[in-house]
């Protein structure tokens, strides 16, 4: 099987490959390493190469410039060869026993994709609400006790499953973000299934500049609008006006809820984020552009 990493200018890339190196494999798997480079030139190939040979993980290097997540994750898509393909982050490092679990819950559900939890590592500069509030690790929402959609820091994906729907990466959210929310979308409307492996951990060091109340903001909002963009593909006329009303409706419960904790950071602001996303969500469903995040 392929694990595909892609990477932009991240050293970190080096520590997300010994973890890989250091996975319980089951009996009879083999690992193959798919590095897709998303920078203009392949500065970054030597120190990938040393890294791939200090873990004896056989690899394959893609340069896929420049600048576009969805561009990189494509050419991973073209690489792998594998009855599954699992994604890590270039920030990532994945618990010894994660593709393991991954791949047991992909054996016992039958699954197209199996989601793993990335939890979040927060540094002592953190401010304490974020922290207690944990809001960067993710895990998947379940819809009525179904996946909809998925991420693609933690992930099994079953090749012939995304080839047999012609599924790729869209190049325009490459660089806006959404690009996974989007393709997990698709793969659910089109029939697939998406399980969970609570025990497929991986890890996330949270960075400065994402450790703030905007930043969740800004990223709350684009995943709204994300899921507005769908919605828009789903309903018309007098459905849309509906669609509007209830997550407009949502978003006013959510600054209720925030107003109502004010003397609790975590949870005020845990309402401000929830609201956020249903406010991206009004503004892709009236026709705002969504934003470019990177």
């Amino acid at each position: 099987m392929d694990i595909a990493i892609c990477t932009f200018r991240r050293p970190a890339v080096a520590e997300t490959l010994a973890s890989v190196g250091a996975q319980d494999l089951p009996a009879g798997v083999t690992v193959r390493v798919i590095v897709a480079d998303n920078d203009e030139t392949p500065e970054a190939e030597g120190r990938i190469r040393a890294a791939a040979q200090a873990h004896n993980l056989d690899l394959v290097y893609v340069h896929a410039p420049a600048r576009n997540i969805s561009l990189a994750r494509n050419a991973c898509l073209d690489a792998a060869r594998g009855e599954f393909l699992a994604f890590l982050d270039d920030d990532e490092t994945a618990s010894a026993g994660w593709l393991a679990a991954l791949l047991a819950e992909a054996t016992r559900g039958g699954w197209d994709a199996v989601l793993g939890p990335v939890r979040a590592v927060y540094g002592p500069d953190a401010p304490a609400w974020l922290s207690t509030g944990d809001f960067h690790s993710t895990a998947p929402a379940p819809v009525r006790g179904r996946i909809l959609k998925g991420y693609a820091g933690n992930v099994l994906i079953r090749r012939r499953a995304v080839e047999a729907r012609g599924l790729r990466f869209d190049l325009a959210r490459g660089r806006q973000g959404g690009e996974d929310d989007d393709f997990f979308y698709r793969l659910t409307d089109a029939g697939g299934t998406i399980g969970y492996a609570p025990d497929a951990v991986a890890y996330e060091p949270v960075p400065p500049g994402r450790a703030s109340l905007k930043w969740l903001l800004t990223r709350s909002f684009r995943t709204g609008q994300t899921h507005g963009a769908r919605l828009a593909t789903r309903a018309r006329g007098l459905g849309k006006l509906a669609q509007i009303g209830l997550a407009g409706a949502k978003g006013g419960a959510c600054l209720a809820g925030a107003a109502a904790s004010l003397p609790w950071p975590a949870r005020r602001h845990r309402w401000l984020v929830r609201g956020a996303l249903h406010a991206g969500a009004v503004a892709r469903l009236t026709g705002m552009r969504e934003l470019q995040l990177y």
